[in-house]
C-alpha cells in the first residue's frame, strides 16, 4: 500500500522556514503555505485588504518619483 506524504508548509518570504502543517513563520508571522503553491506571495497579499493597499501606494510612489526624475 502506497503512503501519500503530507504537503510540506512554508513561508512565503522565507524560504527555508518548512512546517509539517500551516500556521505562522516564526520569524514574521506571515502564514505558511504549501510548498510549490505558484504566485504564493501575490495570492498572501491579496488576500488580506491592509497588504493590498500599502502594495498599491508603494507603487504608486515608485511611478510618481520615475515620473518626476524623466523631467
Amino acid at each position: 500500500m502506497a503512503t501519500i506524504a503530507a504537503p510540506a508548509y512554508t513561508c512565503p518570504m522565507h524560504s527555508d522556514v518548512h512546517a509539517a502543517g500551516p500556521g505562522k513563520c516564526p520569524r514574521c508571522g506571515m502564514a505558511l503555505l504549501p510548498e510549490d503553491t505558484r504566485f504564493a506571495f501575490v495570492r498572501h497579499m491579496v488576500s488580506n485588504p491592509l497588504h493590498l493597499a500599502v502594495m498599491l501606494a508603494l507603487m504608486a510612489g515608485l511611478m510618481a518619483a520615475a515620473m518626476m526624475m524623466m523631467r
